[in-house]
């Protein structure tokens, strides 16, 4: 079963949405309406200019130049990003919109703030001033840093049903370890990764979930991010035991 409460401690320390759409070279034109209709919940605005870091193999005829210059067309982007008070931000660009959040302690359940109100406040007004003839990728992400009591296999276990090969790599004698899948639910794929960290001087466990769908019709968009969630959801239910949920039940302060 799915997380049916919300927590005031929860590990989730980051939950990100996205949609990837065809090129809309008019959408320039329609940021100012977006940014009044969103403007509400999103007062700060900033244009932002990005460039990806380009590693290139020139060789011995190869002019700086025209590398220089394939940057320039390629790589450099607009993007419009909003910021609310809250501590969530949204980026639009001509080819997507994504959401990040680090306040949000649950996606649809009562007792909090809701991510997915956030969404569909965002999304329903791009969508009203924008035409997308098709969804090309949805996404929704969560990073959970999670609490590991002491670093041996049987106290973490107690904790976790991990993915780790612990009967093979004591977890006492790992300054690392990782796992990652890349799976299909159906019509929707789930990657996900699980990482021992040391933060200063303890250890924790990172939990990445990255659900995505491709090919969605406009309209299909939030039922799509409900059932990305749903999957996610499964999946952290089916990783963490009940001292995880004691945790998360426990305020920071306490």
């Amino acid at each position: 079963m799915s997380i049916d409460e919300v927590f005031p401690n929860p590990t989730v320390k980051q939950v990100a949405f996205e949609i990837r759409f065809p090129n809309l070279f008019y959408l320039e034109s329609k940021i100012g309406e977006l940014q009044v209709k969103i403007m509400e919940q999103f007062p700060e605005s900033a244009l932002l200019f990005r460039r990806q870091i380009v590693f290139a193999d020139l060789g011995p005829s190869a002019k700086i130049q025209e590398v220089e210059e394939q940057v320039d067309k390629e790589w450099a982007k607009k993007v419009w990003n909003f910021k609310s008070p809250k501590n969530f931000e949204s980026d639009v660009s001509t080819n997507s919109l994504v959401m990040r959040s680090a306040h949000h302690k649950t996606y649809n359940l009562e007792g909090g703030d809701k991510f997915r109100d956030i969404v569909k406040f965002v999304v329903d007004n791009f969508l009203n001033v924008t035409s997308i003839p098709i969804i090309s990728r949805i996404g929704l992400r969560y990073i959970d840093e999670c609490p590991i009591p002491s670093k041996d296999n049987s106290a973490f276990s107690s904790y976790y049903d991990s993915a780790f090969p612990l009967d093979r790599f004591d977890l006492a004698d790992a300054n690392e370890m990782d796992f990652k899948t890349v799976i299909n639910r159906g019509q929707y794929h789930l990657r996900y990764i699980e990482s021992l960290r040391k933060i200063e001087d303890r250890y924790i466990l990172v939990l990445d979930f990255d659900g995505f769908a491709t090919n969605i019709a406009p309209k299909d968009y939030l039922t799509t991010t409900d059932n990305l969630h749903m999957l996610i959801s499964d999946e952290y239910e089916r990783t963490i035991r009940e001292p995880v949920k004691e945790y998360m039940r426990k305020s920071k302060e306490g």
